[in-house]
């Protein structure tokens, strides 16, 4: 069942580009947003035991896949990410040819997303976040505007550097452990960990994926993407994809593959700790709300790494309930901007103003998806937040701790003035301004209804996969 995973959005990609298939190109946006959540109710559903084990491909390509509590988080969050960015995709494009366009590219990516999270060696795992990094490069570059090139001449030229880095990793893996399967990796690093070739290979992928992540100091590709992209893709980016590219195999591999190591633990703890100071800060000079949000998505995933590398199980939880937090609040605040980009053709918060009275939907939905980025009691952003800060406290990393919680109150500071600036601001002058389409507003509620659902359900998901402690990640 697992390989439907991957098959199924590549199938619908190519069927959505037959000759024939003109009548459900045009709704390609629609279909594409029930596949998406077909695959969160896959996950949510069906029984884990029928989810676990591995396939095999049929014909000559052999491809083994199997899934663990984190297997299932992520694809979870790819299928939330993804139901909202196709449904923003008939309010941002319009012409549909484009759109037909755009639609399949997204499946791609989406298939891309999903076989990352579910093989089970480093070769394959390679092949899909590059398959998932060539299709983000296509929807960032989309619009053909001269700043969405520019962005995505960025992204692809750090991704090819995190490419070689990735590729010369596997190689010297492949002498090391005479594999690349997971478990073979792990076997011969816990023996041979300590020699030169494999410290060199596990320091380059890590290196990898820091700048797929995004994370601090890698992080030069985040604004010009996520700001200059369509606003379909700036909800897939932020949402899912640095998550799967970088975030999702940085825990897989730390958890599952890599030996466990203090020093390992301190780079994570140290690159999570400057990308939320550097993020937040950045943020605060902002005046563009796209900018803003994607300076923001630097600050948050550096909580996720500060909470992995802490290195406890209730470290590791946090930091995987966090990512799927993250995932839902800021695809939520993207597509915020996605709804006051369609109506007013900026995202420039000096020229918004008082805009909550004339879009109620999206000033109120705002409002939670940014107490739950600031961890405000009780959204979902405040236990996954206090996960970590309990996490590293209770390791004795005082200063992280408190950093986390000083820089969650500066993360509600320039969030705050961004739903002033817009939502609760003085009035534009704007005559017949109204709610954006139900093709936005849709998703702004289903999100919004999710964060505000999983902070006041929390202490019942302690036994479901977001949580679990044991049994692997």
């Amino acid at each position: 069942m697992l390989g439907w995973f991957v098959l199924v959005p590549l199938a619908a990609a190519i069927v959505l580009n037959l000759p024939s298939a003109d009548p459900l190109r045009r709704h390609g946006a629609i279909l594409t947003a029930l596949l998406a959540l077909a695959q969160v109710a896959a996950v949510v559903a069906v029984p884990a035991g029928v989810l676990s084990g591995a396939e095999v491909l049929a014909g000559q390509l052999r491809l083994n896949l199997a899934v663990v509590n984190l297997s299932l988080v992520m694809l979870l969050t790819v299928g939330v990410a993804a139901f909202a960015a196709a449904m923003v995709v008939p309010a941002a494009i319009t012409d549909l040819r484009d759109r037909g366009n755009f639609i399949s590219v997204l499946l791609v990516c989406m298939a891309g997303m999903n076989g990352a999270v579910l093989v089970t060696d480093l070769f394959s795992l390679y092949v899909f976040l590059e398959v998932t990094s060539v299709a983000s490069f296509v929807l960032i570059a989309f619009s053909r505007r001269k700043d969405a090139l520019e962005g995505a001449f960025k992204y692809i030229v750090l991704s090819a550097v995190a490419t070689a880095l990735m590729l010369v990793s596997v190689a010297l893996l492949l002498m090391v452990a005479g594999g690349v399967d997971y478990a073979s990796v792990a076997a011969a690093l816990r023996v041979s960990g300590g020699s030169a070739p494999a410290k060199l290979a596990m320091g380059a992928f890590l290196c990898g994926l820091f700048i797929k992540g995004g994370l601090v100091p890698f992080h030069g590709w985040v604004l010009g993407a996520y700001s200059a992209a369509p606003a379909p893709t700036s909800v897939l980016l932020a949402g899912v994809v640095t998550k799967v590219s970088g975030v999702y195999a940085l825990i897989r591999l730390a958890t599952s593959v890599f030996p466990p190591s203090m020093a390992l633990n301190h780079v994570l703890m140290l690159v999570g700790a400057v990308s939320i100071v550097v993020g937040a800060l950045a943020a605060l000079g902002q005046s563009d709300m796209k900018r803003l949000l994607a300076y923001s998505s630097i600050s948050q995933v550096g909580y996720i790494v500060l909470g992995l590398g802490c290195g406890t199980p209730l470290g590791v939880a946090g930091a995987i309930f966090h990512l799927f937090n993250h995932a839902v609040f800021k695809s939520l605040l993207f597509v915020n901007s996605a709804a006051v980009e369609q109506r007013l053709g900026t995202t420039d918060m000096d020229r918004l103003g008082g805009l909550g009275s004339r879009m109620p939907v999206t000033g109120v939905t705002s409002v939670v998806g940014i107490l739950s980025t600031a961890g405000v009691p009780p959204l979902a952003g405040f236990w996954s937040k206090l996960l970590i800060v309990v996490a590293l406290w209770q390791a004795n990393h005082y200063t992280y701790a408190a950093l986390a919680v000083l820089f969650s109150v500066v993360t509600l500071g320039y969030l705050l003035v961004l739903q002033r600036k817009v939502f609760f601001g003085k009035a534009a002058d704007l005559p017949g301004l109204r709610e954006a389409a139900c093709w936005v507003t849709v998703p702004e509620i289903l999100l919004a209804g999710l964060t505000i659902a999983i902070g006041l359900l929390f202490p019942f998901l302690n036994n479901t996969f977001l949580l679990q402690l044991r049994g692997g990640f």
